[in-house]
């Protein structure tokens, strides 16, 4: 197995760009029942604001180019090629932090938060920052084989820190990124000092002794977490179960693949952000792979036993609500656990970058 790490930039061609717009023209718009909202999904009017503004003011070439603004590299692990970028800090005493995205993001989450983190007001806790594609997203797909879950992840993670050179790092992420750094933790503790995440997906496991133990806080987010699996789990389900029927409509359509992507995403991010993101699965083909994450992920079998690594939540307003009952069974070494009342949802690297890298440099500072 070769361990070439090659430099990548991107360069989508512009028959590609061509072709999109020639998709959203034709686009075959669905129907639906007046004076009806979200209740039934994501909305048309919705959808087609954002198409409107795809066809005709959104630009990809400058987001193309604020990405090949920081180095980027790609290489081979475990059989399958893996898109990252490498932007190191100018200070000697920066830690390494390998940080990951979920799904429908992508590496486009963490580019607010790339310069305060790697060059920071002297005094303030400096990071080499590794950000990867994960595997069957965006440039690090698509997936060609069966297992490419949380775990088989945080292992060609582990890879990619060795082959980098980085005896010592840190771990974070968002969304699936939560799920994988804390595995991270688990399978190369002589390596990661820390854990940072944006979600503890921790849930009570039906022990009558657990919910002696709630408190007024893990109810309301019991709450939430009711709410969301009765009105938002559908993607998850159909993800988990069968994404290869959903694959027709989100790699034939890029409207089938906004709306798709829509309704985690939602009103409060602007648009080119909600497009840029998109656009890193419609561009790569990837659409289908990212969705096989879940798939691979419900069928994996976890180790047993909680994370014993030093681990750190920031969560914030509009967000999955962690539950810290549940998490102390599942980890044994929270150090920090903050909770955030600005309402920057799901994509608080990008709509509240400023707390999220002083979480962050606090956390590990502290390690």
């Amino acid at each position: 197995m070769s361990e070439e790490i090659t430099s990548f930039r991107i360069d989508i061609p512009q028959a590609d760009l061509d072709d999109l717009r020639e998709r959203l023209d034709n686009t075959r718009w669905p129907d639906q029942i007046p004076d009806t909202g979200w209740d039934y999904g994501v909305p048309v009017a919705y959808v087609k604001q954002l198409a409107e503004h795809w066809r005709h003011a959104y630009d990809w070439r400058e987001w193309e180019a604020r990405l090949n603004a920081h180095p980027q590299f790609t290489t081979e692990i475990d059989g399958q090629n893996i898109h990252f970028l490498h932007v190191r800090s100018p200070r000697e005493d920066a830690l390494p932090l390998l940080l990951t995205h979920g799904w429908p993001g992508s590496v486009v989450e963490f580019l607010n938060v790339i310069g305060p983190l790697t060059d920071p007001p002297s005094g303030q806790q400096a990071f080499h920052l590794v950000i990867p594609s994960l595997p069957g997203f965006g440039f690090s797909g698509p997936t060609g084989e069966r297992g490419w879950n949380r775990f088989r992840t945080a292992k060609a993670w582990a890879e990619l820190m060795r082959r980098l050179g980085y005896d010592r790092y840190g771990t974070g992420g968002n969304d699936a990124g939560s799920l994988v750094a804390p595995e991270q933790g688990r399978i190369d503790p002589e390596h990661v000092v820390g854990v940072h995440v944006t979600q503890i997906y921790s849930f009570p496991s039906g022990d009558p002794a657990e919910f002696e133990r709630i408190t007024p806080e893990d109810q309301e987010a019991l709450k939430v977490l009711t709410w969301f699996h009765e009105n938002k789990m559908s993607f998850n389900i159909l993800h988990s179960q069968q994404p290869q029927t959903l694959a027709y409509a989100i790699t034939d359509s890029p409207v089938g693949l906004l709306g798709w992507h829509a309704q985690l995403m939602g009103e409060d991010l602007d648009p080119d952000f909600v497009l840029t993101n998109v656009m890193l699965y419609w561009l790569t083909g990837t659409a289908t792979s990212a969705t096989r994450f879940y798939y691979e992920d419900a069928k994996a079998e976890a180790p047993a036993g909680p994370s014993t690594a030093p681990i750190g939540l920031a969560m914030f307003k509009g967000d999955f609500v962690s539950m810290r009952t549940f998490a102390e069974r599942d980890h044994k070494d929270i150090r920090s656990w903050h909770s955030y009342e600005k309402p920057a949802g799901h994509y608080a690297a990008h709509l509240a970058p400023e707390l999220l890298v002083e979480d962050l440099r606090d956390f590990f500072r502290g390690l």
